[in-house]
């Protein structure tokens, strides 16, 4: 009862996130070890009969997630990803297949899902996704295609492609530990689900190319004017500065910025300078022409306020990339893990701290356009920035930003190329011949990132994604509880009575589309170690293979195609496409339905359940 208990507000908060998925995960752990102390003060009090104890090793094994397998696994994971991504060896790939798709929506459509789904095989499914997504924007943008037809499917496929290998996504290293830990059985070696997991591609793959396509809408239209994108002519203007204009010889700070007018300056035109921030200490001259964001009502009483007159002329991208050679205006993607996450443009003075500023912000198909400052980022908020080319860059470097279109990178390190593919090679041969443990050639292909130079020692920290990390050790001690408690084998049982009406392929079904909607709501990680326990248990009372049972909660965990909260990936693309939430379900429910049918197939077939 205490553990379904902590399940169902465990639940709650993941589907409704109040705090950050890996805080709810950590709140989870840490509810789990007071129950023993406070169970034993119960005790003492005449309350209860007996404590409760769901760890044999206490607090060691509440505290095991940390130091657990997967975990670690993980945490090299993303350490190569980020070697690999420094080289900018996906972005040359980007450059070569711009030139082969052209303006032909079906080839870029092809060339995005077969450049995606076998790159997530071998570098996390989430960072293959954060790397391609400004070369696939960029080129709907070059072939005059909505990226809304792209994105979905770049995000879909990022999916179905880190089922080729166990190291595609955190998911499958997490189920393998768990099976692992609770059947004594061997760890699930590196391609022994490859063939499962090409078939699922395949079937993925047409199905993006075909209905999928005709039923991905295209929310934001073909541009080449991120202006008109954001439909920001009402509030981009000119203003000029008249004689008679009373913030003659202030400075711009005082004049301008420090007022309670809901207006953001964008640039000084004076004569034939163009200037960017910081413009605060900056005299103002008559004459002085600012370019400003700000909405009509606001607009007419400042020029009646502050002695200045409109220019008559539309501000456009180009306008605004006049004082700086290279890109002034991109969007930018909050990331999962990202520090602003719950702060707003004020609290987290993104203006002084990214020398930037925010013209828009579209969440989702939502346009806001004003009083942006005080409104909570949340992940998959996508950004309308302008700034220098060098700020534009810093942002591009920043683990908080996706910045959603290409951008010319001075640091890539093309030489390591050769170097950083070899490594991940390296890794996953020497995992494939079972020389090592998975955990053991991870870690050593990490520390070969920095050996030889790939990366740098800082940049270790950086590459990881902590709020996964901790989402991990936090989620880990609940399947352990969940199989010491009986709830395992009392959800189980339940399962098994559908084995009377169902023929045991209809088991495997029922366990696939159970952890399937599950995902949709909660965490991936979550699922699995919510479900393989339940899973195992069911498969050893039905007399069943207890392995085939874990790949149909495996395969399912990792694909979440019916709601944008439902995995990373899906987030990533939400704002850039202007995506709505029932787009994920008029494309992702058949594909998840088709792969559902697929999976529960093909592991029959390939791995039989008796």
């Amino acid at each position: 009862m205490v553990i379904f208990a902590i399940i169902l507000l465990a639940l709650l908060f993941f589907a409704t996130e109040p705090v950050p998925v890996d805080v709810t995960a950590i709140g989870v752990m840490v509810t789990l070890m007071l129950v023993q102390p406070v169970s034993e003060l119960f005790v003492s009090l005449g309350l209860l009969g007996a404590p409760i104890v769901f760890f044999e090793s206490y607090p060691g094994d509440a505290l095991s997630g940390f130091a657990n397998t997967a975990t670690l696994t993980v945490l090299a994971m993303f350490i190569l990803s980020e070697g690999v991504q420094r080289t900018g060896i996906i972005q040359l790939l980007g450059a070569k297949i711009a030139s082969f798709t052209g303006d032909d929506e079906l080839k870029q459509l092809g060339a995005t899902v077969g450049v995606v789904s076998p790159i997530s095989g071998f570098i996390n499914n989430t960072a293959a996704v954060a790397i391609l997504l400004p070369m696939v924007t960029d080129l709907a943008e070059r072939g005059n295609t909505s990226p809304s037809k792209l994105l979905l499917p770049l995000s879909y496929a990022s999916m179905f492609g880190g089922m080729l290998t166990l190291i595609g996504t955190s998911t499958n290293i997490l189920a393998s530990d768990v099976y692992s830990r609770i059947t004594g059985e061997a760890a699930i070696s590196m391609f022994q689900f490859t063939h499962l997991g090409v078939v699922v591609m395949v079937v993925g793959t047409i199905y993006l190319l075909t209905v999928g396509r005709r039923l991905t809408p295209a929310r934001i239209e073909p541009r080449r004017d991120l202006t008109e994108e954001f439909e920001m002519a009402e509030y981009l203007t000119e203003v000029v500065v008249r004689e008679d204009s009373p913030v003659v010889g202030q400075q711009v700070q005082t004049a301008l910025v420090e007022t309670d007018f809901d207006v953001d300056l964008l640039q000084l035109i004076r004569g034939d300078s163009v200037f960017l921030e910081p413009l605060g200490p900056k005299e103002i001259q008559v004459g002085d022409v600012f370019t400003v964001r700000t909405d009509r009502d606001t607009l007419v009483e400042l020029l009646d306020v502050e002695g200045l007159d409109l220019v008559p002329v539309t501000v456009t991208e180009d306008e605004l990339e006049l004082a700086d050679e290279g890109q002034n205006l991109v969007e930018i993607v909050v990331a999962p893990g990202s520090s602003l996450v719950g702060e707003t443009l004020t609290s987290a003075s993104f203006r002084q701290r990214y020398n930037a500023t925010v013209l828009a912000l579209r969440r989702g198909g939502e346009l806001i356009r004003r009083r942006m400052d005080n409104l909570p980022l949340r992940v998959g908020d996508t950004l309308l920035i302008q700034g220098t080319a060098s700020s534009i860059e810093r942002l591009d470097n920043n683990r908080n930003f996706i910045v959603a279109q290409e951008i010319e990178r001075h640091d890539y390190r093309e030489s390591k190329i050769p170097v950083a593919v070899g490594i991940v090679a390296g890794v996953v041969a020497l995992a494939a011949l079972d020389f090592v443990p998975i955990v053991v050639s991870a870690l050593m292909g990490a520390l070969a990132m920095v050996a030889t130079k790939c990366l740098r020692p800082p940049e270790l920290y950086d590459a990881v994604q902590w709020d996964v990390i901790f989402l991990l050790a936090g989620v880990i001690p609940l399947g352990i509880a969940m199989e010491t408690s009986g709830a395992a084998a009392l959800l189980a049982e339940l399962v098994v009575m559908s084995g009377t009406v169902l023929p045991l392929l209809g088991v495997l079904g029922v366990f696939y589309f159970v952890t399937a909607l599950l995902t949709n709501i909660i965490s991936n990680n979550a699922s699995v170690v919510l479900m393989i326990p339940v899973a195992i248990e069911a498969a050893t009372t039905l007399g069943a293979r207890p392995f085939s049972f874990v790949l149909a909660v495996m395969f399912a965990a990792s694909t979440a195609f019916m709601t944008p909260v439902g995995y990373q990936t899906n987030l990533f693309v939400y704002g850039p496409g202007g995506y709505k939430f029932t787009d994920y379900i008029r494309v992702g429910g058949p594909l998840q339905l088709v792969l559902g049918i697929v999976t529960t197939l093909g592991v029959a077939y390939f791995f039989p359940l008796t």
